[in-house]
């Protein structure tokens, strides 16, 4: 097969508005036929037509209070100086709410305004106007009103009116099937136990999920290897079952990515990548009258790239408007650098400080499925900008209620374990509260609440001066800052190694070794100065260090570089090693701190927070990890107030 390579770089809106046009010439928005369908199962189905009631509601008279039926005029002339008697139950009759009215009475007295001098009479003392207190025919719904229109999304309360409207059966729009073909022979179908270089196949259950969500329904493919034969194959028998078709991965232009070749070859490929990120390879075609997609294979592109381009196809399809995000004014935590001429999609953290809604930016790796889980919503970054800068005011597409970012606890600076050990205990006493955190350094956390950008900044910064841990550079940095701050742990730092030593490595002298690969933290994270430090005892320049450049922002994601062979050694605390199965050389006990914004340290939320801390189950979930002094948790050491 020859190699075709086009990818494009178009303008998002370009790009949506090229291949929506094509669309609309093929008649992919007017070929789903309609379904009638029992009105019990018809929740969030789009109705085809409009519906109208059968039947009046209600279809009787009926008493709206418990009390008498009366006809009115046998009630004219009562009052309370001249109080009237009914004969029962000639002229006056026990009636409950909702019962029926008797033929040729007309009205209800309340069973409170009624008198009973004897069993047989019944005693007023107002006259009774006609209708009053009852619920006429059709006084909610009069046969033939107009109960739905067409498409309408049924809610709970439209299934309920239909039914009480005489409605047995409702015509709705059949449900686009979207079939979702996920391919690469690297594959595997997801397990616990996985070999090497084998990649759990799980983005058909977001694709597929998602589509559900909106109503559409999702039909799985089995796992297509990287062969252009069996891919075209399956391709045109899913033709035949759906109305679209997602081909996840092999989007590109690598010498396995089929994609675009085989929709070119069964139809037309309109689109092949738009400047977006992620989501650049993006194919939008169509083959005999079917939009046909290729869906980049790293899932937040491929869940960006849905929303993006197949929610507007099904929204058209159903008859429904195009879905608009819930938006928020924010103030970005720190600068977003991107690239001129792409529209970037950026994922964010969200809280509130001070009244004042704070995003903070997520990893923007496309691989990256935790991210989705945790952003709190999505930050656009226009293609004619290189960025936008920190403080600035920003607008973000909400994943989440506004209610849940208010009750967010921000949390900036350095990573530790224990803080999702914390989100964890959160949820299980406060289910309505969470706890973001943004894994950027001491040095950054202190930045942001220097700028009010967080609740609390994780912190373990070393003074080299005094030899103290956090006060030094809170008087020098927040000076005029009020503060609190709360110990967390202590805990040990250390060399993380690979099991059994196989490099036979005794300590960070070795650093200076040529065959010794390393992993470092970001700077102005508190391993980072604390390494810096112990380099500048030992002598050892950092740029003779192979991999001193490599950067991670977790001690997780150190032990993870060294477990799997990237780098021979990093240094992180011993509860990261103990987690992967690592060996670890102890350097340094260290004080993690949590510095604490004063107005948050005098709230109802930092109560609870220290609650927690405080806590022998907190407590002892944490020592099972390892290497943790929690001898002063939760224990104020400082304050600026």
């Amino acid at each position: 097969m020859e190699r075709k390579i086009y990818l494009d770089n178009r303008p998002l809106e370009e790009a949506l508005e090229k291949y929506m046009g094509r669309l609309e010439e093929l008649g992919v928005f007017s070929s789903l036929p309609a379904e009638e369908v029992p009105v019990e199962e018809s929740l969030g189905r789009i109705t085809a037509q409009g519906v109208f009631a059968a039947r009046s509601v209600p279809h009787y008279h009926s008493a709206a209070m418990d009390g008498i039926a009366v006809r009115s005029e046998s009630t004219y002339g009562a009052s309370q100086i001249a109080p009237k008697e009914l004969a029962m139950p000639a002229e006056a009759v026990f009636i409950d709410t909702g019962k029926r009215l008797p033929e040729g009475f007309d009205s209800v007295i309340r069973i409170e305004d009624v008198h009973f001098p004897r069993e047989d009479a019944a005693e007023i003392t107002a006259a009774a106007p006609p209708w009053q207190y009852v619920r006429t025919v059709g006084e909610d719904l009069v046969k033939g009103d107009l109960l739905l229109p067409t498409n309408h999304r049924i809610r709970p309360v439209d299934v309920g009116a239909m039914l009480a409207g005489g409605i047995e059966k409702v015509l709705v729009r059949r449900r686009p099937k979207v079939v979702v073909i996920p391919t690469g022979s690297d594959l595997a179908l997801p397990r616990a136990e996985l070999q090497p270089g084998e990649i759990p196949e799980f983005n058909s259950h977001i694709l597929g999920l998602t589509l559900e969500e909106w109503g559409a329904k999702w039909i799985r493919w089995g796992i297509v290897p990287d062969d252009v034969d069996l891919l075209r194959a399956a391709v045109e028998k899913a033709l035949e079952q759906g109305d679209v078709v997602l081909i996840n991965a092999g989007s590109s232009a690598g010498s396995k990515d089929y994609t675009a070749h085989v929709i070119e070859e069964l139809g037309e490929v309109l689109v092949h990548g738009v400047g977006i990120r992620p989501g650049k390879p993006v194919v939008l075609g169509a083959v005999r009258g079917a939009p046909v997609l290729g869906i980049p294979g790293y899932p937040v592109s491929a869940h960006l790239t849905l929303e993006l381009f197949v929610r507007p196809i099904l929204s058209r399809m159903m008859g429904q408007a195009p879905s608009v995000p819930e938006k928020v004014k924010a103030r970005l935590a720190r600068r977003v650098v991107s690239p001129l001429g792409m529209e970037e999609f950026v994922r964010v953290r969200l809280g509130e400080v001070k009244g004042q809604v704070v995003a903070l930016p997520m990893g923007r790796g496309a691989g990256n499925v935790s991210s989705l889980v945790k952003a709190d919503g999505l930050l656009r970054v226009p293609r004619l900008s290189q960025g936008l800068e920190a403080d600035e005011e920003v607008e973000v597409e909400l994943f989440c209620s506004r209610q849940q970012i208010e009750k967010t606890i921000l949390v900036a600076g350095s990573h530790d374990l224990t803080l999702d050990i914390i989100a964890d205990f959160l949820g299980r006493g406060w289910p309505d509260l969470r706890l973001a955190s943004a894994h950027v350094g001491s040095t950054a956390g202190l930045a942001a609440i220097k700028r009010g950008q967080a609740h609390l900044a994780g912190c373990h910064l070393l003074d080299e001066e005094t030899g103290e841990y956090n006060i030094p550079y809170l008087q020098r940095l927040l000076p005029d800052v009020p503060v609190a701050l709360v110990n967390l742990a202590y805990r040990q730092q250390g060399i993380i190694i690979q099991p059994g030593n196989p490099k036979g490595i005794q300590g960070l002298e070795d650093l200076a070794r040529p065959d010794i690969q390393f992993v470092n933290r970001q700077r102005g994270a508190g391993t980072r100065v604390l390494l810096d430090l112990k380099l500048k005892e030992l002598g050892i320049d950092p740029r003779s260090i192979s991999g001193y450049e490599r950067e991670e922002f977790t001690h997780m994601a150190v032990a993870a570089a060294v477990a799997n062979g990237v780098a021979h050694m990093g240094l992180g605390i011993y509860s990261a090693a103990k987690a992967l199965g690592l060996d670890f050389i102890p350097l340094a006990k260290e004080r993690y701190d949590l510095v604490v914004e004063q107005e948050f340290f005098q709230s109802e939320l930092m109560e609870r927070l220290l609650a927690i801390l405080r806590s022998q189950d907190f407590q002892e979930t944490v020592l099972e990890l390892g290497g943790y002094d929690l001898s002063d948790c939760g224990r104020l050491l400082y304050s600026t107030v």
